[in-house]
């Protein structure tokens, strides 16, 4: 099962899918790839950080689920390895949820929104975004909740950390328990 967990910048999906995993081991968290720097105190193991030629070769060679070009960077979710047990959290953007969806239709899309703009602006602001990349992200955030909306199958705002990663986690625990008993029927 393929969960996708996309939304805005500045909206903590990062820190969701840490804390994610940290609640449940079992989950297989997928780790893309991007060519923008580094910021400054970010995890090493936040994403591949590697060149734009490197990137370009893997998606000639067919080696990403899905990418995209996002405020002159490439971000993308590798193709996953066939020791994936039960459940494959990726956390991307909107367009990426796209292509994701349009590969596997059964994969299960939430969006995760901010509480509000300024809460947004003020995370954006606080992981060190310079203020040109934040108003960036802030436009194309009003661009993209429309979207993220309309092809999610959950919508959660993330106004409480712990509250958000527990919702998630129910979401996950109920649709894996729907899947077993369609399986379960349709092995009748």
């Amino acid at each position: 099962m393929i969960v996708v967990i996309s939304g805005p910048g500045g909206v903590g999906k990062g820190t969701i899918v840490r804390a994610l995993a940290d609640a449940d081991p079992t989950l297989t968290i997928s780790r893309s790839w991007t060519t923008r720097a580094q910021r400054p105190g970010e995890p090493d193991d936040a994403y591949v950080f590697t060149d734009r030629a490197t990137f370009e070769a893997r998606i000639a060679a067919g080696g990403f689920l899905e990418w995209t070009e996002f405020l002159g960077n490439y971000y993308g979710t590798p193709v996953p390895s066939a020791a994936v047990d039960e459940v494959l959290i990726l956390e991307i953007e909107v367009d990426g949820a796209q292509q994701v969806r349009a590969r596997h239709p059964d994969a299960v899309l939430i969006f995760v929104m901010p509480p509000s703009r300024e809460e947004q602006q003020r995370r954006l602001r606080g992981r060190g975004d310079p203020e040109e990349k934040v108003t960036a992200r802030l436009r194309k955030a009003e661009e993209e909740e429309p979207i993220g909306q309309a092809i999610s199958d959950v919508q959660l705002v993330n106004d409480d950390l712990d509250h958000t990663v527990d919702e998630l986690r129910a979401v996950i625990a109920a649709e894996l328990a729907h899947r077993l008993e369609r399986s379960s029927v349709s092995d009748l």
